[in-house]
């Protein structure tokens, strides 16, 4: 049995036994979860190996890469520029990043950058990773790309695109980068251990993640492929140069906790702070994709930057909303029960339908309600 650490409140003890059994019968190699209700942390838990090649075991403070759930997060930065009146959700993306405005895309209003439905999955010519890295040449190609169907009349998921093209107009409105405006906007205020553009001294504490044999995912389409190849060789989510950069659709690098306490201080005051207003968290959640995806080939459904609960990614069920990231990490709430969550492991998981462990996690922390 892989020992868990952590505490639990009464009545979640179920929480441990769940996350425990993932260990036992899902193959979990190195997991931590955290659960905060109505502001308060319930379960805090980590356990199991988090390097396979030096045998170091996972931490309370261990950091984990964890994909497109950095999704949720970058949307809540551009969500705090529409709450301080710097953003506005239907103006054209134009008025705040000119260059856009090339290849008939003069028109597209923000909010459908945060909806993925711009046309603007995949690039005709990938960046060089290295150039990928230093912002600006990833900037440069998705100001020159033509959308890939008329923008506004479909979705398709933005896998790695999503992330440049907020963090870009985050960037023109506030001259930081949105690592920079995480950080001194949210994550110090909250105290959140969640970084994107992993400072070097945090390094050490990163987990390796370990990946799937290539091409053996189930629910990797061909245009999911294309839509996560914009960069040239692809982007290793265990390279140091990658964690230092900034690649805001899916480089986030944090705890469990620091995701769990973040959406928590979406839903309601956390330590006396609230980062979004009822108001404002109400626009961000109005649906705007809903059905056929063009890049996964399976119905999904959107809000503003936040995923909601589908058939193929449930979260926390009706009423939940959040993001998941490959491989199986998961940041959500609940408002209705006050519950937030946040997961994060190092095993990715061959396919994102396929995946149980946070289903069943999901599952136990449903029932102690």
């Amino acid at each position: 049995m892989t020992p868990v650490h952590g505490q639990v409140a009464p009545r979640f003890e179920p929480v441990r036994d769940a996350f425990a059994a993932n260990f036992a019968h899902q193959r979990e190699v190195g997991a931590a979860l955290c659960v905060y209700q109505h502001g308060r942390p319930v379960v805090d838990l980590w356990g199991g190996i988090a390097d396979l090649d030096s045998g170091a075991h996972w931490q309370s403070d261990t950091l984990t890469y964890v994909f497109s759930t950095t999704k949720g997060i970058t949307a809540t930065c551009a969500h705090l520029l529409v709450q301080r009146g710097l953003l506005d959700l239907d103006a054209p993306v134009a008025r705040y990043w000119a260059e856009f405005a090339a290849e008939s895309k003069a028109e597209i209003p923000v909010r459908s950058l945060l909806s993925h439905r711009a046309g603007l999955t995949a690039l005709d010519t990938p960046v060089p990773l290295a150039a990928a890295l230093d912002w600006h040449p990833m900037i440069t190609a998705l100001a020159a790309q033509r959308p890939a169907w008329t923008p506004g009349t479909a979705h398709g998921y933005h896998a790695q695109t999503f992330g440049w093209l907020v963090g870009e107009v985050v960037r023109r409105i506030t001259g930081r980068t949105v690592g920079a405006f995480l950080a001194a906007e949210i994550a110090e205020p909250l105290g959140l251990d969640f970084h994107i553009g992993l400072p070097a001294s945090h390094e050490p504490r990163v987990g390796r993640l370990i990946l799937p044999p290539p091409a053996t995912d189930p629910d990797d389409a061909p245009t999911l492929r294309r839509a996560s190849a914009v960069t040239t060789p692809p982007i290793d989510p265990n390279d140091p140069k990658v964690h230092a950069a900034e690649i805001p659709s899916s480089n986030g690098i944090g705890t469990a906790h620091a995701i769990a306490r973040l959406y928590a201080a979406l839903i309601g005051e956390v330590d006396t702070m609230r980062v979004l207003s009822r108001a404002t968290l109400a626009t961000a959640l109005r649906p705007q994709s809903e059905g056929p995806d063009l890049t996964l080939g399976f119905p999904t459904r959107f809000a503003l930057g936040y995923a909601l609960p589908s058939q193929a990614f449930p979260l926390l069920g009706p009423g939940s909303f959040g993001h998941g990231g490959r491989g199986g990490s998961v940041g959500c709430a609940h408002p209705p029960t006050g519950i937030t969550v946040g997961y994060v492991m190092n095993r990715l998981s061959h396919g994102v339908t396929t995946d149980t462990r946070f289903a069943n996690l999901a599952a136990a922390i449903k029932a102690c309600l």
